[in-house]
């Protein structure tokens, strides 16, 4: 199975292109950054709609074709929207919906030319329910959860389509916050290899047979319910 994978090379990217190929997949990885096992890949920017449907066609032609497509990329930019500069504030945005919309689109062709292709979107709780000093992140993805919920309509018959919505993971994504905005030493955070393993299922479903939401979080995360 060759599985595109964006955000490929760090955070849940890296684990589920680990999981691909442990159950002996081919993870295409598209991300800024190379990833650190030697995975085939190309470096992109989502925020440059254009770059991105490059990588995803040069990944694709380059393996013969995709069979599944998981969305794992996702930056954040915290504080009121009065201190969040526009630029950070827009460019969450652009990777985490617009990037996602593009990749998906750009490898619309090669999934419907399957029995059943796949795409695997990642949302988060924080598409699903609203928290303070989190404008850019949470439009975003309630923007990913809206696309997705659309996507599977209008797919439906011709391209499975499932969202993941995981809580809190203890990836790098926390990486240079302020206090304020880390995760307390009380808080506890997914292992990325557990969400990766629920990509894995969803992935491995039967043609025909969709698991269209799945939320993942730990059994005491605060963004959820």
């Amino acid at each position: 199975m060759n599985v595109l994978i964006t955000g490929g090379a760090s955070g849940l990217g890296a684990a589920v292109a680990r999981r691909v190929a442990d159950d002996g997949g081919r993870p295409l990885v598209l991300d800024r950054h190379p990833p650190k096992q030697d995975f085939e890949h190309m470096q992109a920017d989502l925020a440059d709609r254009r770059c991105a449907e490059r990588a995803v066609h040069c990944l694709a032609r380059a393996a013969g074709g995709l069979d599944a497509v998981v969305t794992a990329a996702g930056i954040d930019a915290c504080g009121t929207l009065s201190e969040v500069p526009a630029e950070d504030w827009d460019r969450v945005v652009q990777v985490n919906l617009l990037g996602t919309a593009a990749v998906v689109r750009a490898a619309l062709p090669y999934l419907e030319n399957e029995p059943q292709g796949r795409i695997v979107t990642v949302a988060s709780t924080l598409g699903l329910r609203a928290a303070s000093d989190a404008t850019a992140y949470c439009a975003s993805e309630f923007g990913v959860v809206g696309f997705t919920r659309a996507l599977a309509t209008e797919m439906a018959g011709k391209v499975a389509v499932t969202m993941v919505v995981p809580g809190g993971m203890d990836t790098a994504f926390f990486d240079g916050r302020s206090d304020r905005y880390r995760p307390g030493p009380e808080s506890q955070l997914s292992r990325p290899q557990d969400v990766a393993a629920t990509i894995a299922f969803a992935l491995a479903q039967p043609p025909g047979c969709e698991v269209r939401e799945l939320v993942v979080c730990p059994s005491r995360e605060p963004s959820w319910p």
